[in-house]
């Protein structure tokens, strides 16, 4: 039996940093946490940590990744979804520190979801599977 790392890999922090800056998420806001006046409305994706499991023979990681994509409409929504899930997608082999993402299945696509404390919210959810090899 290995020894689980002392610290694991922040995947929410690892997440947010693959999808800021990207061209397809051109403005929109990408943060672990929705800003302050944040109303649903806006452009957003909110990355969580939503479960998973350490393989401790593999050193590995495997989160569930929740994304919760708003938009100033159903289809913006929809399309930010759809963006920041095919960022995720093709993301196996990259490298953050002593970390590698070495593979990105989706355990739930885009789906519609109302949301019930922002109520004018626009909302896709995507859930992601990540595996995170550690060194």
């Amino acid at each position: 039996m290995t020894t689980p790392p002392s610290t694991f890999p922040d995947v929410e922090a690892i997440v947010v940093d693959l999808l800021d800056d990207r061209p397809e998420l051109a403005g929109a806001i990408v943060d672990e946490t929705p800003p302050a006046g944040f109303d649903g409305t806006q452009r957003a994706v909110i990355v969580s940590r939503r479960g998973g499991a350490w393989i401790d023979d593999l050193h590995l990681d495997q989160p569930l990744i929740e994304l919760e994509v708003y938009g100033p409409d159903k289809p913006s929504a929809h399309t930010l979804a759809n963006a920041a899930r095919s960022v995720l997608l093709r993301a196996a082999g990259t490298v953050f520190g002593d970390t590698v993402i070495t593979d990105v299945t989706e355990a739930d696509g885009p789906r519609w979801l109302p949301d019930y404390v922002y109520t004018a919210a626009n909302r896709y959810l995507v859930v992601l599977r990540l595996s995170l090899h550690t060194a």
